[in-house]
This record gives C-alpha cells, structure tokens and sequence, in this order.
C-alpha cells in the first residue's frame, strides 16, 4: 500500500511538471518586456542599460522559478548577463496582477560589441527540469558618440624671469658735508671718497635719467636763520655735477639728465633720524630731546628748549654737523645687451661657438622667447637646463617636447624625453605649469583620470594662459569621466581652438542640448574649416534634432575631407533613422 501512495506521488509530481512548465513557457509569449535605452550606448567605458517590464498574471507557480537570461551577442561570439530568477513567493499577487520586472545591467565596452543585440531568453525550471522561451532581441547596437572625444594637450612654458624693459637703478652717493652756516662745496670734500666717487660715475657717463640732491641743515640759530642754506646746499652739488659733465663731455646727453633739488627747512626728521643713531647717550636722553621735537611749537621756540638739556653741547658737536649736508641719489639706466645681441649669443652657445656662461641664465631663457622656431626654443632650454638646477628649465625643455608632439603626434619618441624632465621639474618645484603638462602627457597616455589628477593641481594658483589651456584638457578628461555638465563649463573657459570647441559640442550633445551643441560644432568649424569631425559632430547634433538636411550636408562635408568617415557613418546608430534615405545614400556614396 505504502508504495502504491508514493508511486502516485511520483507520477503527480512528474505530470504536474510536465504541465505546468509548459504552461509558463506559453504564458510567456504575453510578457512585455523593455530596454532602455535602445539601442545602447557607452559612457565612461561602460554600457549601462536597464531592463524593465511586466509577467503575465500567474505566470509564476509556486515552487517553480522562472529565469530570465541576458545576453549581448555580437557576431558569432556572445556575452552572458547576469540572471534575473524569479519566483511565485518573492510575489504575492502574482497570482492576481502582472508582476513588474527591472534589472540593471552594465558591461565594460569593447570595440568589437559596437554591433549587436541585447537578446532575451525566459526558463522555466523545477528541479532539474526545465522549458525555454525563444531568445528574442530586444536592443539593437551601441551609440558610441562619446568615443569622438578628441584629446585636448596644452604645452605650459614657464615665464622667464627676464625684464626686457628700461630698468632704473638708484646710485647713492654718501653725504657731502658743509661748514656750519655756509654752502660751500669743499675741496677736501670733492677729494674725498665720496667725491671720487661720484667723479667716477660721471666719468664713465652712465645713461642717466634723475639726479636728486636733497640740501639739509641743522636746528641751530645761526644754520636755521638761513632759509636759503638748504637750497644753495643742493644747488653746490649740482653745480660740481654739471662741471664734471662739461668735463668729460657730455654734450647734448646733460641736456637729458634731469636734476630735481629738493631743500629741508626746519624739518626734525634727519635729526630724529641721527638721534636714533647716536650711541654717545642713553635711551632716556634721547627721550628728552624727542619729547621737544614732538611737543610742538615753533622750531626756534624747541631749539632753545634743547639747548637747556644737560647732553645738548655733546649733540651738538656729535650730531648736528651731520645734518649739514647734501644727499645725493642718482636714477641711471641698467645696462643690457640689446635683444639682437642676446639672439646671437643664444644661438653662439647652442652651437658650441661660445660658453654657457656668454649670457646670464635668465637672459638665455628669455632669448628662448625671442625665436619663433621651436627647434631653436628646444636647443637654448637644454643648454639652460645645463646651466644649473632650475625648475623653469627643465619645464620649457619638457614643455618644447611636448610642443613637438601636438604639432606632429607622430613624434611619440619625444613623449617619454617630455615626462622625464616634467618629473625632474616636478621635484624642484610643483607649480601649476609642471601640473599643467603632466596633465596632458597623462592624457597622451591613455589615462584621464590621473590627467585629470593634475589638472586639478594646476588649476591651484595657474595664471590666466594657464587656466585656460588647461581647461581644454579638463574638458576631454572630464567627457571621458561621462561628467558633461562639467566638461560643457571647462571647455567653455578654455583656448578657443578647433579642438576644445569639438568637445564642448559633444559635451552638449550628450547633455541632450542639441542647439548649442550644433553652435559650438560651428564654431569649431570656423576655427578649423578642415576639421572632418566636426562636420561629423555637427551631423550627430543635426541627427538628435531631426534635421535630416543638416545630417546630409554635414556629413558630405565630413566625408570630403576624411573618407574613413563614411563607414563609420554608415554603421553608427545615430543615422539610424535617415540612412534608408535616397539623400543620405548619396551623401555616402
């Protein structure tokens, strides 16, 4: 008896499976199913897709689980998705409503799924026994349009140090000291030091611009009383200046020279000034006098008031012939070599023909500025580079390379010589342009995300030529990281080249704004009338908006110059709605 009740509960068992499965195979014809978007498209490396939708009402059966199998299946090769298993108890009224579905799916993005479909397959399982659905397509392809980002480099030389404009250089003369109440300019004053001195300087007839003499007397009656002393003070100096040009004939320069005369009466700030310098006092001493000075009152009114202190005859003696004098300042013009002599001596030192040390190191990274080619820029930054350890050097020689490189990308040999003495610049000195460049060898590279690293750092205190290079390669890291608002603003702020302004039209392409987008492609043509990918980009705009017109005669345009753009137009799903057109075959044939 026991075995006839279990070989019924077998054969219940068995007949149920066998009913039910397919049974739910057949209700799942009736299922609808979605995949957002469609066709796919990549975004950082990544394809993202959802899918969503609903079963049927009591398609799911208690204690059996229907599974829906993902697959990306790209020409004879296919791509397993993760599962969807579904069961009868994880839905309630599924017995009574259709039962909502979603899943999120991601795959990292090889060339070769660009074209495929997302196919679907439902099993319906027991145990070990199961039943399938047809695999039915749902998705078609993969929108590649963020792979036309094109890589923004910007080459950051650092500014020479250089000044090539007229420089000024004060000569100070030490004071001439006069007799107490005179204003006589005396020999054993133009014999001293100080007078050979300023004789000297004359003698070599430096190109000078002002002479400023400043005439000065001391608080005393007999100095005081003269209001004049001051002044003929200045004007004795100025007479000895002229008589040394006469001398060493100056001709029409002294007429250039310009002599400012500037006299102190009754002024106490060089006798608070010497005071202060005295050491034959003390502290408090001085305190008293300069509890006079800062009294107020009228100058004759505080010189007697000193001349009632205890120390007033010893200042007097120590101090005041001091502040008898004529100061001398002379404004001469700073001796250069003209622009012509540093070129060639730049050139001279890069061909062996003189020494390094035939030009300063901030003249010869100047003469760098000086010479449109960039194989002479390249020679003069190496023989810098040897002159000393100098962050500047070592990053206009890396900075030439990388020149080199943007100018004609074939030159990748010049990548690594590039990198090598942005490092060694790096170690002297991390400023913005370093950062600057390591951002775009990064780049070169193939990695945004630490290119982006560096932007960042160099975007810390970067001057505005700067700043704006490097937010062309910010733009282009920043597509590639599928932040495109972001990109749309760096690109906005960056060298308005051909270049970034592709990129901030793509950056609005992907942000959906398809108007700006096609004027930043416009724009971007208008810098670069050749530039084929922005004729592609402004198609791909045209395509989201539906201009079938604008796909057409951007396209001709693009394809004119590259032709390897027309299979890729071809093939890429953004034309999808206009390449069965007659127009759109003729644009491509």
């Amino acid at each position: 008896m026991r075995k006839l009740v279990y070989s019924l509960l077998i054969i219940g068992t068995l007949t149920f499976t066998s009913c039910t499965l397919p049974q739910m195979i057949k209700m799942a014809k009736e299922q609808k199913l979605e995949i957002k978007p469609n066709p796919l498209e990549v975004h950082k490396d990544t394809v993202n897709f959802d899918l969503s939708g609903n079963l049927p009402v009591k398609l799911l059966k208690k204690g059996t689980v229907y599974t829906l199998n993902t697959f990306y299946k790209y020409g004879e090769n296919e791509l397993g998705l993760p599962a969807l298993p579904l069961k009868a108890e994880d839905y309630p009224n599924s017995a009574k409503e259709e039962t909502k579905v979603s899943k999120a799916f991601m795959f990292p993005y090889k060339d070769a799924y660009k074209t495929g479909t997302v196919e679907i397959q439902g099993v319906a399982s027991k145990g070990t026994k199961s039943k399938t659905t047809p695999r039915l397509s749902y998705a078609t392809g993969i929108i590649t349009t963020s792979k036309l980002v094109q890589n923004s480099y910007y080459a950051a030389f650092a500014s020479h140090s250089y000044n090539p404009q007229e420089e000024l250089i004060p000569v100070v003369i030490p004071d001439f000291i006069f007799e107490r109440g005179k204003s006589v300019l005396r020999t054993s004053e133009t014999k001293a030091e100080k007078g050979k001195q300023l004789d000297a300087f004359i003698a070599s007839k430096n190109v000078t611009r002002t002479v400023t003499i400043t005439g000065t007397h001391s608080p005393e009656g007999l100095e005081r009383i003269n209001t004049n002393l001051s002044k003929e003070r200045a004007a004795a100096i100025e007479k000895f200046y002229r008589a040394q040009m006469k001398k060493y004939d100056y001709k029409d320069e002294a007429a250039k020279i310009n002599f400012i005369l500037k006299p102190i009466f009754e002024d106490w700030s060089e006798f608070k000034t010497a005071l202060a310098a005295y050491a034959g006092i003390t502290a408090d001493e001085k305190a008293a006098y300069l509890n006079v000075v800062n009294n107020g009152g009228s100058f004759e009114d505080q010189e007697k008031q000193l001349k009632k202190l205890a120390t007033y005859n010893k200042v007097f003696k120590d101090v005041y012939p001091g502040l008898r004098t004529a100061k001398t300042e002379i404004l001469t013009i700073k001796v250069k070599k003209t622009e012509a002599e540093i070129s060639v001596l730049a050139k001279q030192i890069t061909t062996g023909q003189a020494g390094l040390d035939a030009l300063t190191f901030d003249e010869l990274m100047y003469s760098a500025t000086l010479t449109p080619s960039l194989e002479e820029k390249t020679a003069i930054y190496v023989a810098a580079a040897k002159k000393g350890t100098n962050w500047a050097a070592h990053n206009n020689l890396g900075a030439s390379y990388l020149q080199a490189v943007i100018e004609n990308p074939a030159k990748t040999d010049l990548i690594d010589k590039a990198a090598a003495q942005f490092e060694i610049a790096a170690k002297l000195n991390p400023s913005p342009e370093v950062h600057a460049n390591l951002a775009s060898i990064a780049l070169m590279r193939g990695n945004p995300y630490k290119a982006y690293s560096h932007v960042r750092a160099s975007l810390s205190g970067a001057n505005n030529d700067v700043t704006r290079g490097v937010n062309g390669v910010k733009g282009a890291c920043e597509i590639y990281m599928a932040n495109y608002g972001a990109a749309v603003s760096s690109t906005s702020s960056a060298n308005a080249n051909s270049v970034n302004l592709f990129n901030k039209g793509l950056a609005q392409v992907l942000s959906k704004d398809f108007s700006n987008a096609s004027s930043s492609f416009a724009e971007s043509i208008r810098s670069n009338s050749n530039y084929a990918i922005a004729y592609y980009g402004a198609a791909v705009a045209a395509a989201r908006s539906g201009n079938g017109d604008a796909v057409v005669s951007n396209l001709v345009n693009a394809v004119k110059i590259d032709p390897a753009l027309k299979e890729k137009a071809l093939t890429d799903l953004e034309f999808a709605k206009f390449n069965t057109t007659e127009s759109f075959r003729n644009a491509l044939k």
